[in-house]
């Protein structure tokens, strides 16, 4: 059974209400360890069984050149996601999906078995030291920004941008879908 206060908050009816609401989260997912392929189905069906949360579409499946150090090529994909869960909670959901797929955190931009980013989280902008959102990075990507496109063409970021437009500033070099 769901746990309803994952989220957080106390008693009353004001913060209940707030926890009941849903909203639209989209994810981004990469691996490139360890049968990246596998790592990233698991993942989508562990982000459909998170508590208070629907996984609502899914993109294809990409290969793109790795960032950083010299690595094998990733593989990305996006999630969409419906969540009564707030942001901090879905980010704690989210990194006990990586440990189980034994993610270990050793080199910045380094190879990974999987790595989930919450890319977007409704329309809002949240910035400490634990969580960017929009992730830093988001409108540069196209390993994040083709696969948005799949499952939501017409999205616009918090300031107003357009996910499309962005994509086609950024281009598609490096990245090819798999079949």
């Amino acid at each position: 059974m769901a746990n309803l206060d994952a989220g957080g908050g106390g008693a009353g009816s004001a913060p209940n209400r707030r926890m009941a609401e849903r909203h639209r989260c989209y994810i981004g997912l990469g691996s490139n360890l360890d049968d990246p392929r596998q790592h990233l189905e698991t993942a989508f069906e562990e982000l459909a069984e998170l508590p208070n949360t629907q996984l609502l579409a899914r993109s294809r499946l990409y290969a793109s050149r790795a960032m950083g150090p010299p690595q094998p090529d990733y593989i990305n994909a996006v999630a969409a996601l419906e969540t009564t869960l707030e942001p901090y909670a879905l980010l704690d959901q989210l990194q006990t999906i990586e440990q189980l797929h034994q993610r270990r955190r050793n080199q910045r931009w380094g190879p990974r078995t999987l790595d989930l980013d919450l890319l977007l989280y409704a329309q809002q902008s949240l910035q400490s030291s634990r969580l960017s959102v929009p992730h830093p990075g988001l409108a540069e990507r196209n390993f994040v920004l083709i696969p948005l496109l799949d499952i939501a063409p017409s999205l616009q970021l918090p300031d107003g941008r357009v996910i499309a437009e962005l994509a086609q500033q950024v281009g598609n070099e490096g990245l090819w879908p798999l079949t």
